[in-house]
């Protein structure tokens, strides 16, 4: 069976697609073949910015350090699970889905994997809160940032603000779905971090810095930035930071789709970062604007299924979704550049050809 050659999980072309320049450790999902509200794990997106590692249940430590808490501390995968266990859905979404598209738009690539609009998923984390952790570290009064290393080749990093990090539903998860996590999503303890890019929600947890002052890495000062001639400089970023998640929608359609003349049943999924979506709205070949169809659930922080009818006639059409969120954010008819390729949100134009 086909799959990425950095990654565990097979990622079948029937599932997957693999963006360039992501090759070997990314797979993207393929939005067509998702059907109830939870992505199954199977089928959920994978970025990697290194092979997954291989982690022993075992041999695996979290240590918590820092100038930030009272005493460093050192918990083994018992420890964690003696904590009060809570679970929460959310979405994790990269923060360069859609990335393609600024190469149609401006007519150069952003630098990345080249996401159409699959690199995002909602999934049942289970596990315990990343305050309930921390407290076993005794947090001071003067922490400011907490800082979560993953055990891959890389050591990736990205720091959170102390409050972002002891919010409710900011979680340490050890489970994904009603499973444990499997390797290529996090194993043996991940974080989920609601609303926020999915780079926030380290893998592979190994360590926690607790700091009193701020924290910088490659990974919010040079990558996961607005960063370009629209954009401010946040030094020592080479632009703005990248954090909450701007609100976006999704057709769940091959591209192009491929569809039989008559009624049709058009479906997709729409989703903005920490709220909740409130309307999804939908064109047909830049006719008028029509509200689509909201479901059921539409829960903050991950997503609701939308859908619309549509009598499809023989030929070739253009499907345009936008939506609008709990505080009147909609999507943009356009975005400015950014160097690294994130938050794409603008209305894109998603082909469909209809055989006679």
């Amino acid at each position: 069976m086909p799959r990425c050659p950095d990654l565990i999980k097979p990622t079948p072309d029937r599932l997957f697609t693999t963006p360039a320049h992501g090759e070997r450790r990314n797979a993207e999902t393929r939005l067509a073949e998702l059907s109830g509200y939870l992505t199954p794990t199977d089928r959920f997106y994978v970025r990697n910015h290194d092979a997954t590692p291989h982690i022993e249940h075992d041999d695996w430590r979290l240590e918590i350090t820092g100038d930030g808490v009272e005493r460093s501390i050192t918990l083994d995968y018992a420890a964690l699970s003696e904590l009060p266990r809570v679970s929460r859905i959310r979405a994790i979404e990269c923060a360069g889905n859609a990335r393609r598209f600024f190469a149609e738009r401006f007519g150069r690539e952003a630098g990345g994997a080249q996401w159409h609009t699959g690199a995002i998923g909602v999934a049942e984390w289970s596990g315990v809160r990343l305050r309930d952790v921390l407290d076993l570290a005794g947090v001071t009064d003067h922490a400011v940032d907490v800082l979560p290393e993953g055990l891959d080749a890389g050591r990736f990093a990205r720091p959170l603000p102390l409050d972002k990090a002891m919010a409710d539903d900011t979680l340490v998860a050890l489970a994904m779905n009603g499973e444990p996590l499997p390797p290529d999503h996090g194993f043996p303890a991940r974080l989920v971090v609601s609303g926020w890019l999915g780079a926030a929600s380290v893998k592979w947890l190994g360590r926690i810095e607790v700091a009193c002052s701020p924290r910088h890495t490659h990974w919010n000062t040079a990558d996961y930035t607005l960063a370009g001639p629209r954009w401010p400089v946040e030094p020592p970023a080479d632009g703005v930071p990248v954090t909450v998640m701007p609100v976006m929608s999704v057709v769940e359609l091959d591209w192009p789709a491929r569809l039989a003349a008559g009624r049709q049943v058009i479906r997709g999924r729409a989703f903005s970062g920490e709220a909740r979506v409130a309307r999804v709205e939908y064109t047909i070949d830049d006719g008028p604007w029509q509200d689509a169809d909201l479901g059921e659930p539409n829960i903050a922080a991950a997503w609701v299924r939308w859908s619309f009818a549509w009598t499809a006639t023989p030929g070739e059409h253009m499907i345009r979704v936008r939506a609008t969120d709990e505080h009147g954010q909609c999507q943009p008819d356009a975005v400015a550049w950014n160097d690294h390729g994130v938050l794409f949100n603008a209305v894109v134009a998603h082909p469909v050809i209809v055989a006679p």
